[in-house]
């Protein structure tokens, strides 16, 4: 994944300048857009003349109490302060300004709970609640699962979207209005829809609910339409946040602040034209969907990009097993009788 992802950068450095990258939030293979945009080969590997400024970090830093990244001065495109870093004199602690800047505005180390009153829909059709009926088969959630963590004695509170459950029991629901849960694995995410009682959607299943019973590319039809899905975000948020396309940042997918930027993830049913004909909202971008395939496959593209791995509906990423998890990882459910 390192390799593909600094050939990425480079590409994007070249053709559009340092701020125009669009990293993969699903892995090896680069989810950004069509090849003749990101200026890859058919292999997705770097052309021999591509070139990336500010390739070394020197690790973690703060300024006036903004977490920055130790990097050269020729690769920080916010603000540089000297004498907070090791290594040479151009190595300097990069943060976003406070005027402004996206750093300032998302604290890593909190955990916000967006999601709380919001309940379940009644379910339609004999399904259960907050979800729809695709066939007389099965049922699947109408929105992308977020959780709540299960207390010893049962009870429930809230679990911040932004983090993954790790050492905790959660449980899957289906709410509109949500914060939808990234930073998943497709192993966590099996585990909520069993406490749920339901399970999560075969290949098949997570398909047909997608294309219907006319099995259309995109949920809503044939046809592409630009803005009715939340799928083609301009910058990665990576890029954004870090303000920078040093190699880096490829290991930061998994930061908290990232889904939490303006124009990012969106909460469930905040586009209902991304709508399937059985009434699941999303399956289209927003985040990736894990299924059942214990090789680990999640579909449907994500907020960033609904093109490299197939279109709409046809969006496969089987680049990981189900042990990954970064922001763009998402999942729901599907039950059957």
């Amino acid at each position: 994944m390192r390799a593909l992802v600094l050939a990425f950068l480079a590409a994007t450095v070249m053709a559009c300048g340092p701020v125009a990258s669009d990293l993969d939030g699903g892995g090896d293979r680069l989810d950004a857009g069509p090849d003749a945009q990101l200026g890859l080969d058919d292999a997705g590997t770097m052309p021999d003349d591509a070139s990336l400024d500010g390739a070394s970090d020197w690790g973690p830093c703060t300024a006036s109490g903004i977490a920055g990244r130790c990097v050269d001065v020729a690769a920080c495109e916010g603000t540089s302060t000297p004498g907070l870093c090791p290594g040479p004199t151009s190595i300097q602690c990069c943060t976003a300004p406070r005027d402004g800047g996206t750093s300032s505005t998302c604290d890593p180390d909190a955990r916000p709970l967006p999601n709380e009153g919001l309940v379940e829909e009644p379910g339609e059709d004999g399904c259960p609640a907050g979800m729809v009926r695709v066939t007389d088969a099965f049922c699947i959630d109408r929105f992308e699962a977020s959780l709540v963590e299960v207390l010893a004695d049962g009870s429930t509170r809230g679990w911040s979207p932004y983090f993954e459950p790790v050492g905790v029991r959660v449980r899957a629901t289906s709410l509109r209005g949500a914060v939808p849960q990234g930073y998943i694995r497709g192993t966590q995410a099996a585990a909520a829809c069993t406490e749920a009682g339901k399970r999560l959607c075969t290949n098949t299943e997570w398909l047909r609910a997608c294309q219907g019973s006319s099995g259309t590319t995109y949920p809503y039809g044939a046809t592409r339409m630009p803005g009715w899905c939340n799928d083609a975000r301009a910058q990665h948020p990576a890029v954004e946040y870090f303000m920078t396309s040093a190699d880096w940042i490829y290991s930061e997918l998994d930061h908290p602040c990232l889904s939490q930027l303006p124009d990012s993830l969106a909460r469930t049913g905040d586009h209902p034209m991304c709508e399937s004909e059985s009434g699941a909202l999303d399956m289209m971008g927003n985040l990736h969907e894990w299924t059942s395939d214990p090789a680990g496959t999640f579909r449907g593209g994500f907020y960033v990009d609904t093109v490299r791995n197939g279109p709409g509906c046809l969006y496969t990423t089987t680049a990981h097993d189900v042990s990954h998890r970064d922001y763009s990882t998402g999942f729901r459910c599907c039950w059957s009788e």
